[in-house]
């Protein structure tokens, strides 16, 4: 459960700074979240206006991003702790959004475990969206999650199992 918070908060970070968010338009009963899209619309477009401004810069702290998901992969206990420590601090500057967010993730908990087929066909939705904005990155991805499924083929032991990730 750890890792996979640890994997879907370093995911959510990776979208927010590089990824075109997508809402889950055109999908019956799907939710778009206006207010959460248009943060990441602002934070998108402010760093791509930083790194036209200063593309060293913006190269530098690529690496710095890529060194940090490295040493994350080295020692992910680490992470978690300092993550969850940063966590704490935002809560305490700021608690009722903290509690919102905490019900959001709570709801939409609830709605998965009432129709995951739902959940699965908003995020494979979401998925293809993102393929279609940007298919080099989608074939690059799609690389490596075939390169890691059969890395857990050839040894499982490296692999958590399957009911470690709900």
């Amino acid at each position: 459960m750890k890792s996979r918070l640890l994997s879907l908060v370093l995911a959510l970070t990776c979208c927010a700074v590089y990824a075109t968010p997508v809402g889950a338009q055109g999908l019956p009963g799907a939710t778009v979240h206006a207010e959460g899209k248009a943060e990441r619309d602002a934070m998108k477009s402010r760093m791509q206006e930083r790194c036209k401004e200063n593309p060293q810069q913006c190269e530098e702290m690529k690496a710095k991003m890529k060194a940090r998901r490295e040493q994350c992969k080295a020692d992910p206990q680490k992470c978690r702790e300092e993550m969850k420590a940063q966590r704490e601090e935002r809560c305490k500057a700021n608690p009722q959004r903290c509690e919102e967010m905490k019900a959001k993730m709570k709801a939409r908990h609830e709605r998965c475990q009432a129709d995951p087929q739902k959940c699965n066909d908003e995020r494979k939705a979401r998925f293809d969206e993102r393929c279609k904005q940007n298919p080099q990155r989608c074939e690059e991805m799609k690389a490596r999650m075939k390169a890691r499924e059969e890395q857990c083929k050839a040894d499982p032991a490296k692999c958590p199992p399957r009911s470690d990730w709900k």
